[in-house]
């Protein structure tokens, strides 16, 4: 069985081929393929996989692209940042979109409907990208925060970047008050919008407004000053500076 990963962030696509080798340990795993381009040649080039797991958003567009363009015949697990009422929808055609952060179970799920189907499912690209485009997921406006014995509303557009330090997640504002939330960074990086909200590395997201500097760093890195941040040496990995960097030019 043969299984192409196309995903754009290296994260993500380790855990996801991770759980699939845990899942299928046989299984012959490519990938990953991080962009539309990469993938279409890759398609071009090879023998069509028994399966594919796709991201939707990668970071040169869509990846409906790619099944617009070329005449896939394989079975496709979509990932996506979308809400569950899409997902489900899309459920309809027999084909599976998996909410990230994956969850193994789902995943599981996912390969055993793949493996119990005789026939792939008819995508309908056209219908998958209006259904999506038409019922985006709803992102978070303001938080509720607690200030001694008093609750406060946070809206989302007083954020300038969200932290994690002992365990906790906190707020700070724009006018550089602090708050502890009950949230932790990977479900903020869902629930944020990520035209808005950029995850820097596994201790900051940051709103775009609140960046002040960015400067150039050894391997390839970037070094990110925030406003009114008291961290003066915040990194984001190789791994994320082209994502950063089509985040910061849309």
């Amino acid at each position: 069985m043969k299984i192409l990963v196309i995903e754009d962030e290296r994260p993500a696509a380790t855990r996801i081929i991770n759980l699939l080798r845990e899942l299928l340990p046989t299984a012959e795993i490519f990938g990953h393929i991080d962009s539309i381009e990469e993938s279409i040649k890759w398609l071009n080039s090879n023998p069509a996989p028994d399966l594919i797991l796709s991201d939707i958003e990668l970071a040169d567009g869509q990846s409906f692209e790619i099944f617009k363009q070329l005449d896939i015949k394989s079975p496709i697990i979509f990932t996506t940042a979308y809400d569950q009422f899409a997902i489900k929808a899309f459920k309809l055609n027999s084909i599976d979109y998996l909410l990230k952060p994956i969850d193994p179970d789902e995943l599981d799920i996912a390969v055993q409907k793949y493996k119990n189907q005789l026939k792939p499912a008819a995508i309908d690209v056209q219908l998958l990208q209006s259904m999506i485009q038409g019922d985006q997921k709803q992102y978070k406006e303001r938080f509720m925060v607690k200030v001694g014995e008093k609750i406060h509303s946070v809206p989302t557009t007083d954020v300038s970047f969200f932290y994690s330090a002992q365990k906790a997640t906190f707020i700070q504002t724009y006018d550089q008050k602090k708050y502890l939330i009950d949230h932790t960074l990977d479900q903020l990086e869902s629930e944020m919008n990520p035209k808005e909200f950029f995850r820097l590395n596994r201790k900051y997201i940051v709103s775009l407004n609140a960046i002040e500097e960015i400067i150039t760093y050894s391997n390839s890195r970037l070094k990110i000053n925030i406003k009114h941040c008291t961290d003066n040496d915040i990194l984001v990995s190789r791994e994320k500076v082209a994502n950063m960097k089509n985040w910061l030019d849309q």
